[in-house]
């Protein structure tokens, strides 16, 4: 298993909690917080990959709503312009180990990726 990484972002409790246990479980990851380092449109483009564009967007993010992104899911190109210009729009924390990913708050995925238990 390759060195994981975490993007996430310190003033989120969600992250803060996802960072806390991976902590906890003496996981040595690659971190980065998003308001300190934001990514760039060549690294979204590569972290989004082939995947759907939809599972990156955060639907708490007033970018999401205000363009109604609900219903008008962007193409890959588009969704990568606006997560670039509003790193917010990023759902987070990511946790990407090999190439394997999940997104969002789901630490019982995220311990079955790194063979951890909760």
């Amino acid at each position: 298993m390759a060195r994981p990484r975490f993007i996430w972002k310190k003033t989120c409790d969600t992250c803060r909690k996802y960072k806390k246990q991976l902590d906890a479980w003496g996981v040595d990851y690659d971190g980065r917080e998003i308001n300190a380092e934001p990514l760039s449109a060549d690294e979204l483009d590569a972290l989004i990959g082939a995947r759907p564009v939809k599972p990156f967007l955060n639907p708490r993010n007033a970018v999401y709503r205000e363009r109604n992104l609900k219903d008008a899911t962007p193409d890959k190109a588009t969704a990568v312009a606006l997560i670039a210009e509003h790193n917010n729009l990023l759902k987070r924390p990511v946790l990407i180990v090999d190439d394997a990913m999940v997104i969002g708050n789901d630490l019982k995925a995220a311990a079955a990726l790194l063979g951890k238990r909760i």
